[in-house]
Protein backbone atom coordinates (compact mmCIF):
# COMPACT_ATOMS: atom_id res chain seq x y z
CA UNK A 1 0.00 0.00 0.00
CA UNK A 2 2.74 2.24 0.87
CA UNK A 3 4.41 2.00 -2.46
CA UNK A 4 1.37 2.23 -4.11
CA UNK A 5 0.45 5.77 -2.10
CA UNK A 6 4.14 6.68 -3.53
CA UNK A 7 3.27 6.30 -6.52
CA UNK A 8 0.56 7.88 -6.51
CA UNK A 9 1.93 10.69 -5.29
CA UNK A 10 4.57 11.02 -7.97
CA UNK A 11 2.42 10.85 -11.34
CA UNK A 12 -1.85 10.94 -11.73
CA UNK A 13 -4.15 9.00 -13.95
CA UNK A 14 -6.62 12.12 -14.83
CA UNK A 15 -10.19 11.49 -16.80
CA UNK A 16 -12.04 14.74 -17.90
CA UNK A 17 -15.29 14.02 -18.21
CA UNK A 18 -16.15 15.83 -21.56
CA UNK A 19 -20.19 15.92 -20.92
CA UNK A 20 -23.11 17.42 -22.29
CA UNK A 21 -25.42 19.59 -20.00
CA UNK A 22 -29.52 20.17 -20.21
CA UNK A 23 -30.38 23.39 -19.51
CA UNK A 24 -32.46 23.01 -16.34
CA UNK A 25 -32.36 19.86 -15.77
CA UNK A 26 -30.71 18.83 -12.46
CA UNK A 27 -31.74 15.00 -12.30
CA UNK A 28 -31.21 14.41 -15.45
CA UNK A 29 -27.75 16.13 -15.39
CA UNK A 30 -26.92 14.12 -12.32
CA UNK A 31 -27.97 10.83 -13.94
CA UNK A 32 -25.63 11.31 -17.32
CA UNK A 33 -22.40 12.48 -15.18
CA UNK A 34 -22.80 9.31 -13.24
CA UNK A 35 -23.01 7.13 -16.32
CA UNK A 36 -19.52 9.37 -17.35
CA UNK A 37 -17.91 8.90 -14.08
CA UNK A 38 -18.73 5.18 -13.92
CA UNK A 39 -17.56 4.96 -17.62
CA UNK A 40 -14.47 6.92 -16.82
CA UNK A 41 -13.66 4.34 -14.02
CA UNK A 42 -14.42 1.55 -16.54
CA UNK A 43 -11.87 2.17 -18.88
CA UNK A 44 -9.22 3.34 -17.07
CA UNK A 45 -8.86 1.16 -13.63
CA UNK A 46 -6.02 2.71 -12.60
CA UNK A 47 -7.58 6.17 -12.47
CA UNK A 48 -6.70 8.43 -9.95
CA UNK A 49 -8.77 11.32 -9.96
CA UNK A 50 -11.47 12.50 -12.46
CA UNK A 51 -12.64 16.36 -13.24
CA UNK A 52 -16.30 17.34 -14.16
CA UNK A 53 -17.31 20.60 -15.88
CA UNK A 54 -18.70 23.98 -14.97
CA UNK A 55 -22.21 24.47 -13.86
CA UNK A 56 -23.20 20.65 -14.68
CA UNK A 57 -26.11 20.72 -12.52
CA UNK A 58 -28.40 23.28 -14.41
CA UNK A 59 -26.37 24.86 -17.32
CA UNK A 60 -26.76 28.52 -17.90
CA UNK A 61 -30.64 28.37 -17.14
CA UNK A 62 -29.87 31.81 -14.71
CA UNK A 63 -33.46 33.22 -14.83
CA UNK A 64 -34.51 29.72 -13.33
CA UNK A 65 -31.26 29.46 -11.39
CA UNK A 66 -32.75 30.32 -7.97
CA UNK A 67 -35.67 27.70 -7.82
CA UNK A 68 -32.72 25.17 -9.62
CA UNK A 69 -29.96 25.58 -7.16
CA UNK A 70 -28.83 23.11 -5.31
CA UNK A 71 -28.98 24.11 -1.16
CA UNK A 72 -25.88 24.12 0.17
CA UNK A 73 -25.13 21.65 -2.45
CA UNK A 74 -26.27 19.03 -0.59
CA UNK A 75 -27.28 16.36 -2.89
CA UNK A 76 -24.29 16.94 -5.14
CA UNK A 77 -21.83 17.03 -2.17
CA UNK A 78 -23.43 13.31 -1.19
CA UNK A 79 -23.19 11.85 -4.53
CA UNK A 80 -19.76 12.90 -5.11
CA UNK A 81 -18.22 11.83 -2.06
CA UNK A 82 -20.13 8.52 -2.07
CA UNK A 83 -18.73 8.06 -6.00
CA UNK A 84 -14.98 8.99 -4.86
CA UNK A 85 -15.30 6.58 -1.67
CA UNK A 86 -16.36 3.93 -3.62
CA UNK A 87 -13.90 4.14 -6.52
CA UNK A 88 -10.89 5.29 -4.15
CA UNK A 89 -10.36 8.44 -6.56
CA UNK A 90 -10.31 11.89 -6.20
CA UNK A 91 -12.82 14.28 -7.97
CA UNK A 92 -12.82 18.01 -8.96
CA UNK A 93 -16.21 18.29 -8.94
CA UNK A 94 -16.56 21.03 -12.20
CA UNK A 95 -18.91 23.17 -10.32
CA UNK A 96 -22.75 23.71 -9.90
CA UNK A 97 -25.24 26.49 -8.85
CA UNK A 98 -25.26 25.75 -5.11
CA UNK A 99 -27.81 27.91 -3.18
CA UNK A 100 -25.70 29.07 -0.05
CA UNK A 101 -26.84 32.09 2.63
CA UNK A 102 -29.67 33.38 0.39
CA UNK A 103 -27.08 33.46 -2.64
CA UNK A 104 -26.82 31.38 -5.69
CA UNK A 105 -22.82 30.76 -5.82
CA UNK A 106 -20.89 29.21 -8.83
CA UNK A 107 -19.20 26.55 -6.79
CA UNK A 108 -16.90 23.93 -6.53
CA UNK A 109 -16.83 20.95 -4.49
CA UNK A 110 -13.39 18.71 -3.98
CA UNK A 111 -12.99 15.04 -2.65
CA UNK A 112 -10.20 13.02 -1.73
CA UNK A 113 -10.05 8.94 -1.84
CA UNK A 114 -11.78 8.32 0.89
CA UNK A 115 -15.53 10.48 0.22
CA UNK A 116 -13.73 13.39 2.44
CA UNK A 117 -14.40 16.85 0.65
CA UNK A 118 -11.24 19.07 1.21
CA UNK A 119 -12.01 22.12 -1.04
CA UNK A 120 -14.79 24.10 -1.75
CA UNK A 121 -14.33 27.30 -4.39
CA UNK A 122 -16.82 29.85 -5.55
CA UNK A 123 -16.28 31.76 -9.36
CA UNK A 124 -14.32 34.49 -8.21
CA UNK A 125 -14.60 36.41 -11.44
CA UNK A 126 -18.24 36.73 -13.15
CA UNK A 127 -18.76 36.43 -16.68
CA UNK A 128 -20.99 39.66 -18.16
CA UNK A 129 -21.71 38.31 -21.23
CA UNK A 130 -23.35 35.29 -19.66
CA UNK A 131 -25.27 37.91 -17.36
CA UNK A 132 -23.42 35.89 -14.15
CA UNK A 133 -23.17 38.97 -12.26
CA UNK A 134 -26.61 39.60 -12.29
CA UNK A 135 -27.65 36.71 -10.99
CA UNK A 136 -25.02 34.82 -8.91
CA UNK A 137 -22.91 35.77 -6.20
CA UNK A 138 -18.89 36.16 -6.94
CA UNK A 139 -16.77 34.31 -4.10
CA UNK A 140 -14.42 36.05 -2.19
CA UNK A 141 -10.91 34.15 -1.90
CA UNK A 142 -8.39 31.83 -3.80
CA UNK A 143 -8.69 28.19 -2.92
CA UNK A 144 -5.25 26.08 -2.82
CA UNK A 145 -5.94 22.75 -1.30
CA UNK A 146 -3.80 19.07 -1.34
CA UNK A 147 -4.26 15.58 -3.03
CA UNK A 148 -1.81 12.76 -1.97
CA UNK A 149 0.07 15.41 -0.63
CA UNK A 150 0.24 17.43 -3.63
CA UNK A 151 -0.92 21.27 -3.42
CA UNK A 152 -3.49 21.92 -6.32
CA UNK A 153 -5.29 25.69 -7.15
CA UNK A 154 -8.91 26.08 -8.01
CA UNK A 155 -10.58 28.04 -11.12
CA UNK A 156 -13.82 28.29 -13.23
CA UNK A 157 -13.92 28.97 -16.65
CA UNK A 158 -13.78 33.15 -17.21
CA UNK A 159 -11.06 32.77 -14.27
CA UNK A 160 -8.27 32.11 -16.05
CA UNK A 161 -8.41 35.42 -18.37
CA UNK A 162 -7.02 36.71 -14.82
CA UNK A 163 -3.17 36.00 -14.68
CA UNK A 164 -2.61 37.02 -11.14
CA UNK A 165 -5.19 34.80 -10.01
CA UNK A 166 -2.89 31.63 -11.16
CA UNK A 167 0.05 33.14 -10.10
CA UNK A 168 -1.21 33.83 -6.50
CA UNK A 169 -2.40 30.26 -6.74
CA UNK A 170 1.20 29.18 -7.61
CA UNK A 171 2.54 31.12 -5.10
CA UNK A 172 0.82 29.52 -2.77
CA UNK A 173 2.73 26.47 -3.52
CA UNK A 174 0.00 25.33 -6.07
CA UNK A 175 1.95 22.78 -9.01
CA UNK A 176 -1.33 22.22 -10.44
CA UNK A 177 -4.27 24.16 -11.77
CA UNK A 178 -8.06 23.20 -12.18
CA UNK A 179 -10.16 24.16 -15.24
CA UNK A 180 -13.68 23.16 -15.23
CA UNK A 181 -15.36 25.22 -18.36
CA UNK A 182 -18.52 26.14 -19.76
CA UNK A 183 -16.69 27.81 -23.03
CA UNK A 184 -18.05 28.07 -26.06
CA UNK A 185 -17.45 28.69 -30.06
CA UNK A 186 -15.85 31.14 -31.40
CA UNK A 187 -13.27 31.36 -29.00
CA UNK A 188 -11.72 27.98 -29.21
CA UNK A 189 -8.42 29.93 -29.89
CA UNK A 190 -8.78 32.05 -26.63
CA UNK A 191 -9.54 28.78 -24.85
CA UNK A 192 -6.67 27.26 -25.75
CA UNK A 193 -4.01 29.87 -26.16
CA UNK A 194 -4.97 31.28 -22.14
CA UNK A 195 -4.48 27.52 -20.37
CA UNK A 196 -1.01 27.36 -22.24
CA UNK A 197 0.02 30.64 -21.28
CA UNK A 198 -1.22 29.86 -17.68
CA UNK A 199 0.32 26.51 -17.78
CA UNK A 200 4.01 28.17 -19.21
CA UNK A 201 3.96 31.34 -17.27
CA UNK A 202 3.53 29.42 -13.62
CA UNK A 203 5.53 26.33 -14.73
CA UNK A 204 2.55 24.22 -13.33
CA UNK A 205 0.41 21.52 -14.88
CA UNK A 206 -3.31 22.71 -15.74
CA UNK A 207 -6.19 20.39 -16.12
CA UNK A 208 -9.28 22.16 -17.34
CA UNK A 209 -12.55 20.34 -18.37
CA UNK A 210 -14.94 22.01 -20.74
CA UNK A 211 -18.66 20.77 -21.45
CA UNK A 212 -20.32 19.58 -25.05
CA UNK A 213 -23.21 20.42 -27.02
CA UNK A 214 -25.52 23.33 -27.23
CA UNK A 215 -27.56 25.39 -24.34
CA UNK A 216 -28.56 28.89 -23.93
CA UNK A 217 -28.33 29.94 -27.81
CA UNK A 218 -24.23 29.05 -27.52
CA UNK A 219 -22.16 25.77 -28.81
CA UNK A 220 -19.37 24.48 -26.56
CA UNK A 221 -16.48 22.78 -28.10
CA UNK A 222 -15.11 20.66 -25.90
CA UNK A 223 -11.23 20.23 -26.10
CA UNK A 224 -11.19 19.46 -22.58
CA UNK A 225 -6.75 19.82 -21.85
CA UNK A 226 -4.60 18.45 -19.91
CA UNK A 227 -0.97 20.74 -20.47
CA UNK A 228 2.27 19.98 -18.66
CA UNK A 229 4.60 22.94 -17.25
CA UNK A 230 6.36 23.39 -20.44
CA UNK A 231 3.22 24.12 -21.92
CA UNK A 232 3.09 20.84 -23.85
CA UNK A 233 -0.51 18.74 -24.68
CA UNK A 234 -0.35 15.72 -23.08
CA UNK A 235 -4.08 15.34 -23.70
CA UNK A 236 -6.78 17.12 -25.37
CA UNK A 237 -10.27 15.80 -26.39
CA UNK A 238 -12.65 16.75 -29.59
CA UNK A 239 -15.84 18.47 -29.94
CA UNK A 240 -18.10 15.40 -28.81
CA UNK A 241 -18.64 14.08 -25.23
CA UNK A 242 -15.48 11.58 -23.94
CA UNK A 243 -13.54 10.58 -21.77
CA UNK A 244 -10.30 12.58 -22.41
CA UNK A 245 -7.27 10.89 -20.07
CA UNK A 246 -3.58 11.54 -19.47
CA UNK A 247 -1.15 11.38 -16.81
CA UNK A 248 -0.06 14.42 -14.55
CA UNK A 249 3.72 13.71 -13.43
CA UNK A 250 4.37 15.93 -10.91
CA UNK A 251 8.15 15.89 -10.41
CA UNK A 252 7.96 17.47 -13.58
CA UNK A 253 6.66 20.80 -12.27
CA UNK A 254 10.16 20.63 -9.48
CA UNK A 255 12.14 20.36 -12.69
CA UNK A 256 10.79 23.09 -14.51
CA UNK A 257 11.09 25.30 -11.66
CA UNK A 258 13.91 24.12 -11.12
CA UNK A 259 15.25 24.63 -14.80
CA UNK A 260 14.01 28.02 -15.74
CA UNK A 261 13.65 30.24 -12.43
CA UNK A 262 10.85 32.07 -12.74
CA UNK A 263 9.82 32.77 -9.13
CA UNK A 264 13.43 33.28 -8.02
CA UNK A 265 13.90 35.91 -10.36
CA UNK A 266 10.65 37.75 -9.92
CA UNK A 267 10.61 41.40 -9.25
CA UNK A 268 7.79 42.03 -7.08
CA UNK A 269 8.57 45.94 -5.98
CA UNK A 270 8.36 46.56 -9.54
CA UNK A 271 5.08 45.38 -10.09
CA UNK A 272 3.15 47.69 -7.79
CA UNK A 273 0.61 50.34 -9.52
Amino acid sequence: MAERQQSQQRKWRVALVQGDIKLGEPEENRRAMQELLERAVREHPDLDLAVLPEMWNTGYALERIDELADTEGKATREWLSAFAAKHRIHIVGGSIAEKRDGKIYNAMYVFDREGKETARYAKLHLFRLMEEEKYLAPGERNVVFELDGTKAGASICYDIRFPELARTLALQGAKVLFVPAEWPHPRLHHWRTLLMARAIENQMYVVACNRVGRGGGSDFFGHSMIIDPWGEIVAEGGEGEEIVAGTVDLPLVDEVRGRIPVFADRRPGCYEL
